[in-house]
């Protein structure tokens, strides 16, 4: 898998395959992901923290989908904690809203759009490519799966103290 990765410093890009590593080389990438963003510290609600652990457990297990769903969860949890005027916002509204950088919710709409073809499926009759190429669509969940940490990890650290 290629990730290209953009930072204040520098832009790099990342080659690795999930499915190659191991349980605790994943913690070990969420480790690094950690040690790259977050620089001082953050409070978060005990629902976003327990979610977020959630997300975590389930990518470092390979549950792709469950990564991405949970780790999306945790985004809207909280966007909801930090940033609603209602507490009646839908996800989309609150990417919108929220005082964050304008890259960061550009990557969770993408996540947002992302998650909803997984949750709302219209045709759920349509399966063919899924039976006959699951390997694509497992692929491309790997891929999302860190997409989602990656978005997690800015989110919850967006508002950060020393």
């Amino acid at each position: 898998m290629r990730q290209s990765c953009k930072t204040p410093e520098a832009t790099f890009v990342v080659y690795f395959t999930l499915a190659a590593m191991s349980h605790e080389d994943r913690w070990d990438l969420l480790a690094q992901l950690d040690d790259e963003l977050l620089k001082g510290g953050v409070i978060l609600s005990e629902w976003c923290s327990f979610i977020v652990r959630e997300a975590d457990m389930a990518f470092c297990a390979g549950a792709h989908l469950a990564s991405i769903l949970t780790a999306v969860s945790g985004i809207e949890t909280y966007l909801r904690s930090e940033h609603a005027n209602t507490g009646k916002e839908r996800l989309v509204e609150l990417i919108n809203q929220a005082s964050i950088g304008e890259a960061l919710k550009v990557d969770l709409h993408t996540l947002r759009k992302y998650r909803n073809k997984w949750v709302h499926v219209d045709t759920p009759w349509d399966d063919e490519s899924l039976i006959q190429n699951p390997e694509d669509s497992e692929q491309e969940l790997e891929e999302m799966a860190f997409f989602a940490a990656r978005a997690l990890r800015r989110t919850i650290y967006e508002n950060q103290w020393v």
